[in-house]
């Protein structure tokens, strides 16, 4: 079996430093707050290269808070690519604003930066940048955007911890950002996290004072918020878990290359495209065919495990029916029936991934029905 992902294997290969950060959490009593999430917190900021990093309950919870923080005027237009997981939508609606779904890119899956700039309107006041399957955005181009039309950058990092724009961390370039720390995730807890960076002071003290019941000291709120804070037991594996996460990417790294480089010669498949800013964190290794469902029943049957992400685009969700662009000619819309993520990870081995290249191979020279 090759396996999609493999936490317990993860677990293993770094047992003795998470059960020891385990013991002393529980025999400190460190659950909330204290010493092990300032750890993790300090820890992240200086690995990502952001000034302030705010430990919350999940990434959800993230995206909303530091939309909140930025104070925008009730009913503000916030662009979102229709290609991502609805959290980065949803968060848009429920902190009071209105979703614009824009197109990605063909090539690396992010934001259009040509669609963008068709749906910016005078109630547009924020860019949800999603540095989708670990591929950084032009963030060049979104920050030309952000000063022309007087917009904030949100970094939607929940798939892209490690990767890089320019040889800078995203999650240092935008106004705010926020990460999912998912168990799935390059750099996963062992429950629900999250996290948002920030390089504006006052931006972080918001995001802290919304997390926290508007909390300033104890008994003390400036105003109503919520309750989302990230645990003191995730934030020490998480900071075990970050010693070991430039590694496991180059491992990712390492496999996507194979991919590249064996599946390159099959011409039913469109393999994803490393943009020249983008040192890319491969949290997907997403291929596009028309044979797609045909393929993926062809692996599973034969022990592969693979994922779809996503099976249906945002705008065609029925949550999304009343924004009525589920029709609209986007890339996004048609291609959520081609998409196919193989396996990757650093819990594979060379003979899993040319496992896999052998079957992909096998799959398109041969006919499937005889096979």
């Amino acid at each position: 079996m090759v396996n999609f992902l493999d936490l317990s294997s993860q677990y293993k290969s770094i047992q003795p430093d998470i059960d020891n950060a385990i013991k002393n959490v529980i025999s400190e009593s460190a659950f909330i707050g204290g010493k092990y999430v300032d750890k993790f917190e300090s820890d992240f900021s200086d690995y990502i290269g952001s000034n302030y990093c705010i430990g919350v309950g999940n990434g959800t919870d993230a995206l909303e808070i530091a939309i909140e923080s930025l104070s925008l005027p009730i009913g503000s237009e916030i662009i979102v690519p229709a290609n991502s997981f609805i959290a980065s939508s949803e968060a848009v609606t429920r902190t009071g604003h209105k979703v614009v779904f824009c197109d990605v890119d063909e090539e690396s899956y992010v934001v259009s930066i040509k669609d963008i700039e068709k749906r910016i309107t005078s109630k547009t006041k924020a860019i949800i940048a999603v540095h989708l399957y670990g591929h950084s955005c032009d963030m060049d181009a979104l920050t030309e955007l952000s000063s022309k039309f007087n917009l904030r950058i949100i970094e939607d990092c929940a798939q892209a911890h490690g990767a890089e724009y320019k040889e800078k961390k995203v999650g240092s370039i935008g106004d705010i950002a926020t990460f999912s720390f998912y168990p799935g995730k390059n750099l996963g807890a062992y429950g629900d996290g999250g996290a948002i960076t920030t390089n504006d002071e006052y931006l972080s003290t918001q995001c802290r004072k919304i997390a926290n019941h508007g909390r300033v000291s104890k008994y003390n709120h400036d105003f109503e918020g919520r309750n989302s804070r990230l645990d003191g037991l995730q934030a020490a594996i998480l900071s075990v878990k970050l010693k070991y996460l430039d590694t496991w990417l180059e491992k990712r790294t390492e496999i996507a290359d194979i991919y590249l480089k064996e599946l390159s010669s099959i011409s039913d498949i469109v393999l994803p495209v490393r943009k020249s800013w983008s040192k890319q964190a491969y949290h997907l290794f997403v291929i596009r065919t028309e044979k797609r469902d045909q393929l993926k029943e062809f692996l599973i049957d034969r022990g592969v495990q693979v994922g779809v992400h996503y099976p249906i685009s945002l705008p065609k969700l029925k949550a999304y029916d009343y924004l009525d662009q589920a029709n609209e000619l986007l890339f996004a819309n048609r291609s959520d029936s081609l998409l196919l993520s193989l396996p990757i990870g650093e819990h594979l081995s060379v003979d899993d991934v040319y496992k896999v290249v052998h079957l992909v191979k096998d799959f398109f020279q041969y006919d499937y029905k005889a096979l």
